[in-house]
């Protein structure tokens, strides 16, 4: 592969890490392996083979590299990260109630939603067993809080998805839950297991952090004005689903009394009619959210960017950074 040819990011870091990642892979395959159930590695094949970018791993990876590891325990994380991401997934889509994920019907539609989410829950249990066999504490710490933070954040999005009173504090709270603390955590415990300074592993949690922030915001505004071909969502999905995210939100916190009960109606009542979603689009435009949501989501790729700023000169530092242009890059 020559990776000087490739364009996207992620890309050029699956070219470096080319070897790694397929220890990762194999690890993967063999951990979710069941002499018992056979029932776990079908639904766990069906979501970790459906061709993802992997992109936590990859950080956990490089996070490492970074500081010339040369040991194998990053493996073992990079597949323990990838195992929780997983094991949201499944649980995600049984709450969500969703038929589809990257293009492909999810688990709970071919099998059911009990399989999705007992298998889900393997996964979170075969992801501590990796965790422990570093040996490490600091790292047992980070994942089981980032865990904990992840389920946080799945339950406050239920609850405050369809309130009115939600603001950008608690959008900004329920984000950091289901979307950043697996990228801060990813990052963090690959500078953890390589040594790095304490300065240099809160760099790495902040870049992952910033960078999990910016890809949700993005994610977000892509559902008001993207390509659905490119997202495999139908644009105004977040709409129909009556999910408040940050464009909503900031039209929200402006509207007039009538608009007010539009929101209401649509959202927090889910009575929608025909037109509505123009209506919204239209709100959004009249106060410029979409524009500001845009503005939110490259703000955090900044934040991502400067925070890795004192770490060592390395073109992996270098793809990072890329990294956190091509998240926000989508919104161009």
């Amino acid at each position: 592969m020559n990776i000087s040819t490739i364009s996207k990011p992620h890309e050029r870091l699956a070219g470096i890490l080319t070897e790694e990642m397929a220890a990762v892979n194999e690890l993967i395959r063999t951990r979710m392996v069941s002499d018992h159930a056979p029932r776990i590695p079908e639904v766990t094949a069906h979501l970790v083979e459906a061709g993802g970018k992997r992109l936590r791993p990859m950080l956990t990876l490089a996070a490492a590299n970074l500081f010339g590891y040369t040991g194998d325990h990053h493996v073992r994380l990079a597949a323990t990260v990838e195992f929780i991401h997983t094991a949201t997934l499944l649980h995600d889509d049984v709450v969500d109630e969703s038929g589809q994920r990257r293009g492909r019907p999810t688990a709970n539609l071919l099998w059911d939603n009990k399989s999705s989410v007992l298998v889900g829950d393997y996964l979170f249990s075969r992801s501590f067993q990796l965790m422990v066999e570093t040996g490490s504490l600091r790292v047992l710490d980070i994942l089981s809080n980032a865990s904990a933070t992840i389920a946080e954040g799945e339950v406050l999005q239920m609850t405050a998805a369809t309130d009115l009173r939600t603001d950008e504090a608690v959008y900004l709270q329920v984000v950091r839950g289901k979307t950043a603390a697996l990228f801060s955590a990813a990052t963090e415990v690959g500078a953890v297991i390589a040594g790095a300074s304490d300065a240099q592993v809160q760099a790495l949690f902040d870049y992952g952090d910033a960078l999990g922030i910016a890809f949700q915001i993005a994610d977000d505004l892509l559902d008001y004005q993207g390509d659905s071909k490119a997202t495999g969502k139908n644009v105004g999905d977040d709409f129909r689903e009556r999910k408040l995210t940050l464009p909503v939100i900031k039209a929200v916190a402006q509207a007039t009394p009538e608009e007010r009960a539009f929101w209401q109606r649509t959202i927090e009542k889910g009575r929608q009619e025909d037109g509505d979603l123009d209506h919204a689009l239209a709100l959004m435009h009249k106060y410029g959210t979409l524009d500001a949501t845009r503005a939110d989501a490259f703000g955090w790729a900044t934040k991502a960017k400067a925070a890795l700023e004192g770490l060592p000169d390395h073109e992996l530092r270098d793809l990072l950074r890329d990294l956190a242009d091509y998240v926000v890059s989508r919104l161009n």
